[in-house]
């Protein structure tokens, strides 16, 4: 038995509508990151300097030492840029959610102070802006927790959002763990607020952006100009405000940092994106925890039916073994293979179920049809079908046939089983009854090979069409 975590499922082809208020096509949410003061330094008690998203080309760390001119560009994030962007966005009346470093925010009080006058959502960026993949899982831990104490003695309220950016495989875990969390954002997979089960808690996580991020200024195939950054924002936008027309609606998140948008150059790009999207009607501007509140309200997490990649075996088996008919074996085989969330959909369950079938041998594939009953034979009229034959030849009128019919039936049956040597098979939810005669009367005269490979065909259709009604 294997088992792979990653979903590359999500919503499907069929996203929720996010019902925004006030019936808004799009959601735009602005992030600014603020990470001055919390960056690699050896004032920080850190080994080695910042080499990470500054304006320095090809940036290493200085191990051992200072490095004045990293420290001082992230100096102007706080010195100058933080300002500029605030009198940005209150002058425009759009509100912010700021990831704010722990260890940065104590460094800043005056920003903080205008970050709450302002109405700003501060969630929490980490205890300190570094890379947490080489930590253990009990100082990542560690660190969270000393990150939401700092955080509510700093800001006089504990974070209810969190975002680690240079995270580990542990980190979305570990935030959950905490109960802290309204949500967490530590991903980049959706569109949409999304409810993931991790442990006994239901999360909701606010996926973030790294291609709407002004990050891209300061790393290779990045932006080099601020009309590349507009340009890119401006067709984002048009695109999913385009598919909130057809009750599509989706979130737009924008990723900012004050030492890189910050400067004038790049501010002016963002001031034309923010003037561009204030001429269109329906567009929600709202802070991060506000489409926490809202997605709580109108998508709650649900109490679904168990995942079948989550299921023990014995349970998977009771519940999905007879999908073929009378051949458990093909559910069995199928429980030890690679599932994950992919799986847990009819089509993606079926998928396992029918790679089990085609992979068999031609003696199990034709067991697996002989223990298909023959359609309005001799165990219908003695009820002793499956239930779910039951309910598909009911659903085609073939419990309720007239003598003539009936006589019809069994005349194709024995001529069809005689020639092929197993019964005729086809998924009758998808034909009517003078359908599934007329495919009877044709398909009796094919060559038994190609009746063997339209049989397994049917037989894949009915599994499809059983797995459809109970999931």
């Amino acid at each position: 038995m294997k088992r792979y975590p990653r979903d590359f499922s999500g919503y499907g082809p069929t996203p929720p509508d996010a019902q925004w208020p006030g019936g808004a096509r799009i959601a735009v949410q602005f992030v600014l990151n603020y990470e001055e003061g919390g960056e690699n330094c050896l004032l920080h008690g850190d080994e080695a300097s910042e080499a990470f998203l500054s304006e320095i080309v090809g940036a290493q760390p200085w191990p051992g030492q200072r490095h004045w001119n990293m420290e001082s560009i992230y100096d102007y994030g706080a010195r100058a840029g933080f300002w500029r962007l605030h009198r940005l966005f209150t002058g425009a009346g759009i509100p912010v959610t700021v990831y704010g470093v722990a260890s940065a925010l104590a460094r800043a009080p005056e920003q903080v102070r205008a970050m709450q006058d302002a109405g700003w959502e501060i969630a929490s960026h980490g205890l300190k802006w570094i890379d947490y993949k080489d930590h253990s899982e009990a100082d990542e831990m560690a660190d969270m927790m000393e990150a939401i104490r700092l955080h509510g003695e700093v800001t006089g309220e504990s974070p209810r959002g969190w975002y680690t950016g240079r995270c580990s495989e542990n980190t979305v875990a570990l935030a959950a763990k905490t109960g802290q969390f309204e949500y967490i954002s530590d991903t980049y997979d959706d569109d949409l607020p999304y409810w993931a089960k991790i442990g006994r808690r239901n999360q909701l996580i606010i996926p973030y952006t790294l291609d709407c991020n002004d990050m891209r200024f300061a790393t290779p195939q990045g932006f080099n100009s601020g009309d590349q950054f507009f340009a890119y924002l401006r067709d984002t936008f048009d695109a999913l405000y385009a598919e909130g027309a057809d009750g599509a609606a989706k979130m737009m998140s924008v990723g900012l940092h004050c030492r890189l948008v910050g400067r004038p150059g790049r501010a002016q790009a963002l001031r034309r994106f923010i003037d561009y999207i204030q001429g269109f009607e329906g567009v929600w501007c709202a802070r991060r925890i506000e489409i926490a509140e809202h997605w709580r309200k109108e998508h709650p997490p649900t109490r679904g039916a168990a995942r079948p990649s989550a299921m023990k075996k014995a349970d998977f088996l009771e519940k999905f073994g007879g999908i073929f008919e009378h051949s458990e074996w093909i559910a069995e085989r199928a429980y030890d293979l690679e599932l994950g969330p992919a799986h847990d959909t009819a089509v993606g369950l079926h998928s396992a179920l029918a790679r089990m079938f085609r992979s068999a041998s031609i003696e199990e594939r034709m067991g697996v049809l002989r223990a298909h009953p023959d359609l309005a034979g001799k165990l219908a009229a003695a009820q002793q079908l499956t239930e779910e034959s039951t309910e598909e030849q009911a659903s085609a009128g073939l419990d309720a046939l007239t003598d003539k019919e009936r006589k019809a039936f069994e005349k194709l049956n024995a001529a069809y089983t005689k020639k092929h040597g197993f019964p005729f098979i086809i998924a009758v939810k998808d034909h009517d009854k003078a359908g599934i005669l007329r495919a009877f009367e044709r398909r009796l005269d094919h060559e038994t090979d190609m009746e063997f490979a339209e049989a397994c065909r049917q037989v894949e259709r009915i599994a499809e069409l059983r797995l459809e009604a109970l999931l």
